[in-house]
């Protein structure tokens, strides 16, 4: 139930529509108790008060919607206005290499804007006078990811240069920016040679230069070949197939008919957050008989929107804002919907012809955490595949997503996503991810070597399977 009332006649500032739509999250309180919340939003209403800018206003509504410990709640760079992005984000402060996280360390795997001398597999010792250690830990606050799920954390603050916004760009431009000559960075080179010099600070729109090309809207986004050694390799790094006209269904099926004249399938989505939900084709593919699923069933905290809060609510689909209707309230300030929403959450799948007959990999990570989660769970549940890699996304407790209100604040212009549904084991379930089969993280070697130990353990176990 929502944490406290609200007079109708308050005056609806920023930080009243941040509470009062907090209070209509269904996983609110899946981590963190009402006393919590309270708190947490008192500090972060205090924060606001005393910010001078929209710069600390973001970074204190950031901190606030990090703590509901939720994947799909966040100040979405993407959903902000060009006044804010143009605010915020369009600052000459961005790394020029792109590196990962191994534990606390941060290895470089290439350049970003810049022609740099730093080799692929260095690590950087000091970050403009901060260990990488130390930075990552002032960063982790401000992350969004599931539960206790750190490794979400860890990944979302790497700088890989496949997004026109950088979570760790954000975050590291505004708490921790370079000075006016650029970034002082210490690193020591695989050989152990060590190296200390300036380097130039990058933009915004060098950055976006260096993206990848976009399919176009009725082009594959997915890769499909056979290696020499008679694997087929499926390499996947999204499933937002919903922005274009392409046939996905049928791309998948068709190639899904050839795969038992390979020696085995690799299925890589290790950069794949999610988006449609592709995985339950697949699964249906090498499955042989009807999987029963855990259940997750699907539940609200409102039957209809407050009125005064509706004209902040922006969404895609108005049947939204009165998404608990017809559900069934189950008390606690639940309502449960009906069981025909989000079936593939809820409802056993059947098999699918052709059935694959060779073995197949997964290559997963913790950047799986929402349609791709949902997927290597079900895999390892039913056991039709083989997971590869290291932990997932989300959380097996449950997450929350399906519907969506993007709240925009008026005074400030800033925006945040609200998810409207969430997903809760039908048996209790741990605070934790899914783990692979086989656990196996690239070192900083294998980095500097260009390896993909993932892919070759995958197709070791596939020719010796």
């Amino acid at each position: 139930m929502p944490t406290a009332a609200f007079a109708q006649s308050a005056p609806l500032d920023d930080v009243t529509i941040v509470r009062r739509a907090l209070e209509l999250h269904p996983g609110l309180f899946r981590y963190q108790s009402p006393r919590q919340f309270e708190e947490r939003h008192a500090a972060f209403a205090r924060d606001w008060k005393a910010a001078l800018g929209n710069a600390a206003r973001f970074l204190a509504l950031s901190r606030l919607t990090a703590q509901v410990r939720c994947g799909h709640t966040q100040c979405n760079p993407f959903n902000q206005t060009d006044a804010v992005v143009a605010d915020l984000f369009d600052r000459a402060t961005r790394l020029p290499f792109r590196f990962r996280w191994l534990g606390g360390e941060m290895i470089v795997i290439g350049d970003s804007g810049a022609a740099t001398d730093i080799a692929r597999g260095s690590r950087v010792e000091r970050l403009n006078g901060m260990k990488p250690a130390a930075l990552l830990a002032a960063l982790l606050p401000y992350a969004r990811a599931d539960g206790s799920n750190d490794a979400k954390r860890r990944v979302q603050m790497e700088m890989r240069g496949d997004e026109q916004f950088e979570t760790f760009d954000i975050f590291q431009g505004l708490l921790f920016p370079p000075s006016s000559a650029g970034h002082k960075v210490v690193w020591r080179e695989p050989s152990g040679k060590r190296h200390t010099a300036v380097l130039p600070a990058i933009t915004y729109t060098a950055r976006k230069a260096l993206l990848p090309t976009e399919p176009a809207g009725d082009q594959p986004l997915w890769q499909w070949q056979v290696d020499p050694q008679g694997i087929a390799v499926m390499t996947m790094p999204s499933w937002v197939t919903y922005q274009g006209n392409w046939d996905w269904q049928g791309w998948l099926n068709e190639r899904l008919a050839t795969v038992n004249s390979a020696k085995g399938l690799i299925i890589d989505i290790r950069l794949n957050e999610g988006g449609t939900d592709c995985g339950t084709l697949i699964l249906q593919h090498l499955i042989s008989r009807t999987m029963h699923p855990l259940r997750y069933l699907n539940r609200v905290r409102f039957r209809e929107a407050p009125a005064d809060l509706v004209p902040f609510l922006k969404t895609w689909d108005r049947s939204f804002r009165t998404l608990g209707k017809d559900a069934t309230d189950i008390g606690g300030g639940f309502y449960q919907l009906p069981g025909d929403e989000d079936e593939s959450e809820i409802v056993p799948f059947a098999a699918a012809a052709p059935q694959v007959r060779v073995p197949v990999a997964v290559l997963m990570g913790p950047v799986n955490s929402s349609a791709t989660f949902s997927f290597v769970r079900r895999v390892k549940e039913s056991g039709a595949a083989r997971l590869f890699g290291g932990p997932s996304g989300g959380n097996r407790r449950g997450i929350n997503g399906g519907a969506m209100f993007f709240v925009r604040l008026p005074q400030s212009g800033l925006e945040f996503d609200l998810p409207l549904k969430g997903y809760f084991p039908e048996t209790p379930q741990p605070d934790a991810p899914v783990l692979p089969d086989v656990r196996i993280e690239a070192s900083a070697a294998d980095i500097a070597a260009g390896c993909d130990p993932e892919m070759a353990t995958a197709r070791k176990w596939i020719l010796g399977a």
